[in-house]
């Protein structure tokens, strides 16, 4: 995934399901190339570069 797709996502309401390793995420915030994403299935938040995420 690069910044303009992550971007669209967190600007717009659409419904987009976002992964990292096989587990759904959601995108809390972004810093440069990293994003904080926390998983759904649980409470752990990971700081990870935007290109390990996928829809």
């Amino acid at each position: 995934m690069d910044l303009n797709r992550i971007n669209h996502i967190l600007n717009n309401d659409e419904k987009c399901d976002v992964f990292y390793n096989n587990r759904t995420v959601w995108i809390q915030g972004v810093n440069g190339d990293i994003a904080k994403v926390g998983f759904v299935d649980n409470f752990e938040e990971r700081d990870v570069s935007i290109k390990d995420l996928y829809e």
